[in-house]
């Protein structure tokens, strides 16, 4: 476990001047940037079959992550400042989270995909083993029998390759 995931988040105290919500609204915008940099190669990565690349992403995706959720949270408790001080640009950060919004959703879509994919063939993999080490034997009826549920061996998967 990282030391960014252990440690509790503290109430984030609300922005005071306008120059702090300035600042505010332009590190969470420049974090918002890079983790949608981020998503985008991952999802790229992904539908291209790069699944090995893509998981190389993960630790630089979990960082930016804190930072925006620790920006979110600052931004939701100074929202009545900042609607105040900068309302034209809460506007603007609305608009661009709601893109961001769309963008996770394409990459949770592929990411779905690619899980129901390498499900499947691990699944397949697993019943034709089964299928091969059961008994070929024949019914009642003359057809042959499938495989019992109980006759499928457990299957081993090396994440290293």
């Amino acid at each position: 476990m990282s030391a960014t995931t252990s440690q509790p988040m503290s109430a984030p105290a609300a922005v005071k001047t306008a120059a702090e919500a300035d600042a505010l609204v332009a590190h969470f915008m420049g974090v918002m940037d890079q983790l949608v940099g981020v998503v985008q190669r991952e999802t790229d990565l992904v539908r291209a079959g790069r699944l090995g690349a893509a998981s190389q992403l993960a630790q630089e995706k979990a960082e930016l992550t804190h930072r925006y959720v620790a920006d979110m949270l600052r931004l939701r408790a100074s929202q009545p400042q900042l609607a105040r001080v900068v309302p034209e640009t809460l506007a603007i950060l609305r608009t661009r989270h709601d893109t961001f919004r769309a963008l996770l959703q394409i990459n949770l879509t592929v990411l779905a995909t690619a899980h129901a994919v390498s499900e499947g063939i691990v699944r397949g993999v697993s019943e034709e083993m089964a299928r091969k080490s059961a008994p070929q034997t024949y019914g009642s009826s003359g057809r042959a029998n499938a495989p019992d549920k109980s006759a499928a061996a457990p299957l081993a998967v090396s994440r290293s390759l």
